[in-house]
C-alpha cells in the first residue's frame, strides 16, 4: 500500500513538560472540568477521565468530539497531548499545523492556570508527532518517507526521527 501524505489524519502531539516542573493530576481534572464548563477550546469538549491508576498510561484526558487533550504519561514521559479525532480538510502540512498549534495552546493556558503557575512548564524544543492510525500510517519507511518533508517543513531547525518498533504507532521525536 502505498502512503499519500495527504490523505493522513488523526494526527497527534505531544509536548512534553520540562524537567524539574510538577503537576498534581488531581489539579488537572478540575482544571479540565472547567474548561468543558467554560467553553473555552475551539472543540467541542465532553467529558474527563482520570486514567492516573494506569502506571505509564494515558493520566487524565479531557475528551472532546473532535479530539481528546491529555496530560498523557505513555513509556512514563508525562506531556500535554493533543489527539485529533475527526478529519480536517487541506493538506497533510495543514493538519500538523492545526495539531501543533493546538497543543501550544493547551500548553500554554495550562501553565497560566493558577493551580499550576509556576510549577508547570512545557519543554516546547521536546515533542513527539504521532498519527493514530496504523493502517493508512503504519511505522514504516514508506510512511517515513512519505510524511518526512512536511514534519521537517513545520518542524524547521529542529531535529526528527522516527521512532518506535514496527507495531507501534508511527511516531517521530522532534528536538532541538
Amino acid at each position: 500500500m502505498k502512503v499519500s501524505a495527504d490523505a493522513v489524519q488523526h494526527i497527534n502531539v505531544k509536548i512534553f513538560i520540562a524537567d524539574g516542573a510538577t503537576v498534581e493530576l488531581d489539579e488537572a481534572v478540575k482544571v479540565f472540568h472547567r474548561w468543558i464548563k467554560d467553553n473555552v477550546l475551539p472543540e467541542m469538549m465532553i467529558d474527563v477521565a482520570d486514567y492516573q491508576h494506569v502506571p505509564s498510561g494515558p493520566g487524565v484526558m479531557l475528551i472532546g468530539h473532535e479530539a481528546n487533550y491529555s496530560l498523557d504519561n505513555r513509556e512514563n514521559r508525562l506531556g500535554l497531548l493533543y489527539n485529533r479525532k475527526s478529519t480536517l480538510h487541506g493538506t497533510f502540512q495543514s493538519r500538523l499545523q492545526q495539531a501543533h498549534q493546538a497543543a501550544l495552546a493547551a500548553c500554554a493556558r495550562l501553565e497560566a492556570e493558577d493551580v499550576f503557575r509556576g510549577k508547570l512548564k512545557f519543554n516546547r524544543d521536546a515533542i513527539e508527532v504521532a498519527v493514530n492510525d496504523r493502517l493508512l500510517a503504519p511505522n514504516t519507511e514508506e510512511t517515513w518517507t512519505a510524511l518526512k518533508p512536511g514534519i521537517e517543513e513545520r518542524f524547521r531547525g529542529y531535529g526528527v526521527k522516527r521512532v518506535g518498533e514496527s507495531r507501534d504507532l508511527f511516531r517521530v521525536s522532534v528536538t532541538k
